[in-house]
């Protein structure tokens, strides 16, 4: 059975959000007072809820991780969020699956109001039925949780018809709690050997073989 809905991660997948995230994250540590961190470790940062990155790579407690991520928004929110640029040929690849009439959403654990100003500044709206994320108040940050609502919003689709595509280990968890299909793709932030271990049905390589994948099984 052909894809019939899409849900695509946001960060690592459809844009390279690197240079407002890593920033955003320093200049959290910075205003804490807390050592910075190398650039490996703060590109673990995209991907995962803010929340158990800060507590995992700096040891923090909640309320010291929650104080973080309040620091964090402040630089993000007004200049990280545009620190960001769109993947060579993802325009072009939504667009194709618009014009088949799939249905598109995207699944992200970044807050929903960043996600729909990022799609806004970019002008990737026009292609989106659904966009999910976390809220405000720290809820929905799983990624299964965040997928549940994309299929809440899509009237629960028959599960076959869909598909998630995503850069990170956590994408293809998350699909499998929600028994849809998933695809990994490797010019995002999780590596080849990550993305396998979670054991997603497909890997690509870049954009380009994302989309003969997708177009192909139609």
């Amino acid at each position: 059975m052909s894809f019939e809905y899409i849900l695509f991660d946001l960060d690592g997948t459809l844009t390279d959000p690197k240079e407002g995230i890593t920033k955003s994250i320093a200049y959290a540590l910075e205003k804490l007072n807390e050592a910075s961190l190398d650039e490996q470790t703060l590109e673990s940062f995209i991907g995962p809820p803010l929340m158990g990155s800060f507590c995992e790579f700096c040891g923090f407690d909640q309320q010291k991780a929650e104080k973080a991520i309040e620091y964090y928004r402040e630089r993000f929110q007004q200049v990280g969020l545009y620190e960001n640029k769109v993947y060579p040929g993802i325009d072009e690849l939504l667009s194709l699956l618009k014009k088949k009439g799939i249905k598109l959403a995207v699944a992200t654990s970044k807050l929903t109001i960043f996600a729909e100003e990022i799609l806004n500044y970019f002008n990737l709206n026009q292609y989106f039925d659904v966009v999910v994320g976390s809220n405000l108040d720290g809820t929905r940050s799983a990624k299964h949780e965040v997928i549940h609502e994309v299929l809440k919003q899509l009237s629960f689709p028959p599960k076959q018809s869909v598909v998630m595509i995503g850069d990170r280990k956590y994408d293809i968890i998350g699909a499998q709690k929600e028994g849809i299909t998933s695809i990994g793709v490797c010019y995002g932030y999780g590596s080849r050997e990550e993305l396998e271990l979670a054991k997603p049905e497909g890997i690509v390589q870049d954009i380009q073989e994302l989309g003969k994948y997708l177009l192909n099984v139609q």
